[in-house]
């Protein structure tokens, strides 16, 4: 029995009456939520051509796929080198491959993978588990993910998770599926899940993850030391009261930018900044700021969580108390994400260096349970006007490091944790 070529399945959920239950095609009157899709084959027995009916009434015809036999014998070479010049890093000669290619364009002939991973004990499938995409993050580190593997010449799985709580449950429908990696930007914070994830048995590479087992590790960016640039950037700038607007305690990424910054501000003999609390979104921040300046004053610089967050302050600042930013407040965020550019906010952050971060990643994968359990990049700070300095002194202070809205280059791996 041969197989076409890849289709592109989506894997559905119904949801109905707050139940969700496995979707039967053409069904109706229930809410379909897309949990994900893997490459999957069609397929056909061979046999002659058949000709099928169709809703119009007519017949078509539907021709049988092309084998590695066909191909082998229309190139005249061996059905081994048609699998080796499939196969990425097969040895083969350049004259044969041509040939091979030739014959398979010819032909139409399409490579079945998964009869391959049967053989091979490899399906080069990578699960991208995603989840959170409210933040443009989440969406620029699948981007990069996915581009990555797919250049690897792997076939990308997607699964979405409400949350990096939930990726303890992606492991139910990967079961079912032979994946060789898991790869995510969400990060594990609980023990249960990362037990969980440690039982599928295959490499699972996460963001910023605190928790980290012989199968589950880490990237990290370097967070507590660009939570230390931030202040010095700020200070450097005119500032001399702080403030804080957190993220979700337990996070990795939360607990070592607030743990920098504050190291930061103490290295200047700042001992205290204000602090509140927010959620990762742009309300969080509007939210924080009103709490912060409630009294009709505040600090003279705000240090926020991540990009989202700054831009809630901001406005914050703005509507609600009359605040400019950089003239009254200076405001930072982190992520560099696309709209900290924009001229409503022109942002100062930290880019995070998402490629840098995937290609430590995918060497995680082909490591398997070997190499360490964390990485550490250094990520790039990128000044932008929203923490122009007050006066041209201020502006021009010397040793900062960081950039005027310049592109961030890729950030440098930094060390390694673990084995």
């Amino acid at each position: 029995m041969d197989r076409d070529g890849p289709t592109w399945c989506g894997l559905l959920v119904e949801e109905e009456n707050g139940l969700g239950r496995p979707s039967a095609a053409g069904a109706s009157s229930t809410v379909r939520r897309n949990i994900g899709c893997i490459p999957m084959q069609r397929t056909a027995h061979r046999a002659p051509a058949r000709r099928t009916g169709h809703a119009g009434g007519g017949a078509v015809t539907r021709k049988r796929p092309s084998s590695s036999v066909e191909v082998a014998r229309l190139a005249g070479v061996s059905q081994s080198a048609v699998s080796r010049t499939f196969t990425p890093g097969g040895i083969v000669s350049p004259a044969t491959r041509a040939k091979v290619l030739a014959a398979a364009e010819t032909l139409g002939y399409r490579p079945n993978l998964l009869s391959r991973s049967l053989m091979t004990g490899r399906s080069d499938i990578v699960a991208v588990a995603v989840g959170g995409l409210s933040n443009p993050f989440h969406v620029m580190a699948l981007e990069s993910f996915t581009a990555g593997l797919q250049r690897a010449g792997r076939q990308v799985m997607l699964v979405q998770v409400e949350d990096e709580l939930a990726l303890g449950s992606a492991v139910k429908l990967l079961t079912g599926y032979q994946v060789d990696a898991i790869l995510s930007s969400l990060p594990v914070t609980e023990p249960d899940v990362a037990q969980a994830l440690s039982q599928f048995g295959v490499p699972v590479v996460t963001v910023n993850s605190p928790i980290t087992t012989e199968w589950v590790r880490t990237v990290a960016t370097d967070d507590a030391w660009a939570g230390a640039e931030m202040a010095r950037l700020l200070h450097a700038r005119g500032a001399r009261s702080f403030g804080y607007v957190a993220g979700r305690s337990g996070t990795m990424a939360q607990e070592r930018r607030e743990a920098g910054f504050r190291d930061g501000l103490h290295e200047l003999g700042i001992d205290g900044f204000a602090r509140a609390q927010g959620d990762h979104l742009h309300g969080g921040g509007y939210d924080a700021v009103r709490t912060l300046y409630a009294a009709g004053k505040g600090p003279d610089a705000l240090f926020c969580l991540n990009d989202l967050t700054a831009m809630g302050a901001i406005d914050a600042l703005r509507n609600e108390f009359g605040l400019r930013c950089p003239e009254d407040v200076l405001v930072a965020g982190y992520d560099n994400i696309a709209a900290s550019a924009w001229a409503p906010y022109g942002l100062t952050t930290v880019d995070v260096g998402l490629a840098a971060v995937a290609a430590e990643a995918f060497v995680m994968i082909e490591a398997g349970a070997s190499g360490p359990r964390e990485v550490l990049v250094r990520p790039t700070l990128v000044e932008r006007a929203s923490t122009a300095g007050r006066n041209e002194a201020a502006r021009a202070a010397p040793g900062m490091g960081a950039r005027s809205d310049l592109q961030a280059t890729a950030p440098s791996r930094a060390r390694a944790r673990g084995g």
